[in-house]
């Protein structure tokens, strides 16, 4: 008969960014062992709280599946001996299978006669398997930071303080770290007590009584809640960004949602440094109007009930009030000092011991800011403002505001550029050159700030890979891989015609001004194309590019980042039902060309005199008006026309095929076939690679 099994790991209070990580890997673990101990199930759900990580699976069978399968072992010439009896080959298959010599038979496979043998297998009763898998699965969880406790050798993200683990109404023994399992859960800190639980079933029902919300979707709905119904009672719009409703998530048990408010006289303090220091200090939801300007007041949760809330608000602004009079005193002692100052400050900023100070990246990002500009024929006012711009743009990571709140590095730059007389375009820049800041967030609005952008981003990149910092696998310290996204986002947003490759020669020079790169130039930059070649797969496949499409097209190059989004959407357009299969002739004629075009190396001479067929001038000619059409639409990005051309060629060379044998025995003939294919072949190739087109 089939039973639940609860499993509960009581902790100290956990991190909260590391609480659903934690419950989704708990989640994944039970069933990975589940179907590898073939065990069946209905479903597995966890549930996670600061203080515990837990999953119920309901409906677990009460015993293994039986198994019964054929095991291959060797060929008949191996397992017998000239007198037909088995030989040592064959006797030791079957004791390694569990079965007499007389079980076994021979079954044909490709052709040979090979030796099996039926490996069966008695299911074990689950109550069995759950006192040494159940512990397994506690101690296999991993954390980004661990911790040891007492004597005990287990390093874990908390200290276990205690262990429910129940299959139907039977505790599984085991112990871990000191600590023995039971049936009794813990409730809330303050507010809960101790629980018995008799059945898996009751572990959500028995801790809502002991104010502890262990379902994680009912404790966001509860907050959620609780936040409309301020929000609709006061006529507020209060600010919920996800990351921090995910913060406080898991920093509560028992949800209860309350207001407070502080001195309006902060409201003179930009409103980004108050909000940030609500947000990131004391886990607050900032309160806006409908224009989305800030209000003196500020929504928090409590991790308890609605008892003297006037008194949890009271304490709440005591400590607010704090941290904005030393937002308000950093603010104000900033405005004190000139920006040529804080510049004179970067020089005595390291930013890498390879790489110099905080000013040498400045001046770089100058040097390579200036040039892009010229490359793009930016006007001179946009060069003028670009080129300050890449001088103001670090100047406030020595400010005390930035230094206190380092998430308002930009922001204050352009709120003090603008104090200082900068003209609006230079201090809007300095803020939007780090965007775009995160996977959510939008590139530069304005074109300085794209120039700025892109340059110090690249600056940063190619500094890394030239003294040999290439992310790998998990590790990014420098988060190379979101830079390099933001790069190719913003070339994409502003339609810059931009390559990479002249990109990445810009920053390689501006470092090799300063000083001799570590690594080679060449491996540099291999190292660099293959990096962003990843950047801009990962930017088609947001664009819900498909990966046929996506794998074609970036076989043909990435250099030109617009250009191959351009020719993806071209290719993504014949997938659609209306257009694949009226497409599928042409890819099969490409496909056919390209093949034979690799007979050809080096050759593209074509005379006309040698064609022996009409279909042969047919193709040339007809590759000809092709080719000008194609050329002319690539140079000018009109991509789908650039398609249509090469598609137009398909029935001429399906036409050339049928008429004519490309490897013919003249050797004149044959080598003037394969530089015709081979002329083809490369317009073909510099759009995509239809081999990968699957459609």
């Amino acid at each position: 008969m089939a039973k639940d099994l609860l499993l509960e790991i009581g902790l100290e209070e956990v991190p909260a960014r590391f609480v659903r990580a934690a419950m989704d890997q708990l989640k994944e673990k039970t069933e990975k062992w589940l179907d590898s101990a073939r065990l069946g199930y209905k479903e597995v759900k966890a549930f996670a709280t600061p203080r515990r990580l837990a999953v119920l699976v309901t409906e677990l069978a009460d015993k293994q599946a039986d198994v019964s399968e054929e095991a291959k072992g060797p060929a008949r010439k191996i397992a017998l001996d000239e007198s037909g009896a088995w030989t040592k080959a064959a006797l030791g298959f079957a004791r390694s299978q569990g079965v007499e010599p007389e079980a076994l038979f021979f079954k044909e496979l490709g052709g040979v006669e090979y030796v099996y043998a039926i490996k069966s297998s008695v299911g074990v009763e689950t109550a069995a398997l759950l006192a040494e898998a159940l512990p397994a699965l506690v101690t296999s969880l991993t954390f980004p930071k661990n911790m040891r406790w007492g004597s005990y050798e287990l390093r874990y993200v908390r200290p276990i303080r205690w262990l429910v683990a129940l299959h139907g109404s039977e505790v599984v023994p085991f112990e871990i770290a000191g600590v023995a399992t039971g049936n009794v859960t813990r409730g809330h800190r303050f507010l809960g007590a101790d629980a018995i639980i008799e059945e898996p079933s009751q572990y959500v029902g028995k801790l809502r009584e002991q104010h502890v919300l262990a379902d994680v979707e009912e404790r966001q709905a509860a907050i959620l809640a609780g936040i409309k119904a301020l929000s609709e009672e006061r006529g507020w719009h209060i600010a919920v960004k996800d990351d921090l409703l995910e913060e406080v998530l898991f920093l509560v048990e028992t949800p209860t949602v309350l207001t407070g408010s502080f001195d309006p006289a902060f409201l003179n303090i930009p409103q980004e440094v108050l909000i940030t220091s609500m947000r990131e200090h004391q886990r607050y939801f900032p309160v806006l109007d409908a224009a989305g300007k800030l209000q003196p007041h500020f929504v928090t949760v409590r991790n308890g009930d609605s008892l003297s809330l006037d008194v949890v608000a009271k304490g709440n602004e005591k400590v607010l009030r704090a941290r904005l009079s030393d937002a308000k005193f950093f603010y104000e002692e900033d405005q004190k000092v000139k920006i040529p100052d804080f510049l004179a400050k970067l020089e005595n900023i390291v930013y890498h011991e390879e790489l110099g100070t905080v000013a040498d990246k400045v001046r770089r990002v100058r040097a390579i800011s200036d040039e892009l500009a010229r490359k793009l024929r930016a006007d001179e006012t946009t060069r003028a403002d670009v080129s300050r711009t890449a001088d103001l743009c670090k100047f406030d990571l020595v400010t005390q505001m930035v230094y206190e709140f380092p998430e308002l590095q930009g922001i204050m730059g352009e709120d003090y550029a603008l104090k200082a007389g900068e003209k609006p375009e230079v201090a809007r820049a300095i803020n939007e050159h780090y965007s775009p800041r995160n996977a959510g967030d939008t590139p530069p609005a304005s074109l300085v700030g794209a120039i700025v952008g892109i340059a110090e981003k690249i600056d940063t990149i190619v500094g890394c890979f030239s003294i040999g910092i290439i992310p790998t696998g998990s590790q990014d310290p420098y988060a190379l891989r979101r830079q390099a996204a933001g790069i190719v986002s913003t070339l994409l947003a502003h339609e810059l015609e931009l390559t990479l490759p002249e990109l990445f020669q810009l920053a390689l020079d501006a470092h090799a001004a300063a000083r001799p790169p570590k690594r080679e130039a060449f491996d540099i930059l291999k190292d660099l194309g293959e990096f962003f070649s990843l950047r801009v797969k990962n930017v088609l496949t947001e664009q819900q590019i498909r990966y046929d499409a996506i794998d074609a097209v970036l076989s043909a190059g990435s250099d030109d980042v617009r250009r191959t989004l351009l020719r993806a959407k071209a290719l993504q357009a014949e997938t659609e039902e209306a257009r694949k299969e009226a497409f599928r002739p042409a890819v099969e004629a490409f496909g056919r060309v390209c093949n034979l075009a690799s007979k050809a190396g080096d050759n593209r001479q074509v005379v006309a005199d040698l064609f022996a067929d009409p279909a042969e001038g047919a193709l040339y000619e007809a590759w000809q008006q092709a080719h000008g059409e194609f050329a002319k639409a690539m140079a000018e990005a009109r991509m789908t026309d650039a398609l249509d051309a090469l598609k137009g060629l398909a029935g001429p060379i399906n036409r050339f095929f049928d008429a004519v044998m490309v490897m013919a025995e003249d050797e004149a003939v044959r080598n003037n076939r394969l530089g015709l294919l081979a002329t083809i072949a490369d317009d073909v190739k510099s759009f995509a690679d239809f081999s990968k087109w699957v459609g």
